[in-house]
């Protein structure tokens, strides 16, 4: 067992836990947006930085979801440091995704009540890379993936194109955070009924957060209902 404090609270977690495991299980709240307990960490939203304090090493700022639990390590998720660090990062996501309610109510949380940033275009994408990552790690399928560099980055298929390699299945559309990916952005989505359009299929989340895993999901049609059903 690993024994660490966090916000003043002694903590013991078995090896292997990361710090955003640990806060979890110890009902302590960290934000994220590219975090799925499904899917491996990646590090990408930076909304669950925390300060890390160990002997001997000046107190710093990681990601909490990608950090492992270290014996004797100090860990505070309320500092003024960590705040500050969030707000900026929210502030920074809603100057494009100011449309978005996740991330509406996510500035609302951290007291973000104004953006010094401007962009050309509107963007619900925030980029945490949990659509294509699903698409690896649980479709196994790898249909669609990150392209280009810098501000030019966003998540499409390989070229451009669509991909002869997407079975439809819509996890994509299920584990986006922040609705970017519609169900007709899917390459294989079809109607329920070809006659008529209003009747499609929908996904439904299972309390927050769905667990995915294929030993979980036997059938992705279980996850699956349409609107008469929903009655």
């Amino acid at each position: 067992m690993i024994h660490l404090t966090i916000d003043n609270k002694p903590i013991e977690v078995p090896e292997g836990r990361t710090l955003l495991e640990a806060c979890r299980e110890h009902d302590i709240h960290i934000p994220t947006l590219c975090y799925h307990p499904a899917l491996e960490p990646y590090g990408a939203c930076r909304l669950c930085m925390v300060e890390l304090s160990q002997p001997g090493r000046t107190p710093r700022l990681v990601a909490s979801c990608v950090y492992p639990c270290e014996e004797g390590a100090v860990v505070k998720t309320k500092s003024e440091i960590v705040v500050r660090s969030r707000r900026m990062t929210t502030e920074l996501l809603l100057a494009s995704a100011y449309n978005t309610p996740e991330i509406q109510a996510l500035a609302e949380e951290l007291g973000v009540k104004e953006v010094r940033f401007k962009v050309d275009k509107e963007n619900a994408c925030v980029l945490c890379g949990l659509c294509v990552r699903a698409c690896q790690e649980i479709v196994g399928v790898s249909a669609i993936s990150v392209i280009e560099r810098g501000i030019a980055k966003k998540v499409a298929a390989p070229f451009e194109v669509q991909s002869s390699r997407c079975i439809g299945c819509g996890t994509c559309v299920l584990i986006c955070p922040t609705g970017a990916f519609q169900f007709e952005s899917v390459a294989g989505f079809q109607y329920a009924s070809p006659q008529e359009s209003a009747h499609r299929l929908g996904y439904y989340h299972l309390g927050s957060e769905l667990d995915l895993r294929p030993n979980f999901v036997k059938d992705i049609t279980g996850l699956l209902r349409t609107p008469s059903e929903e009655e």
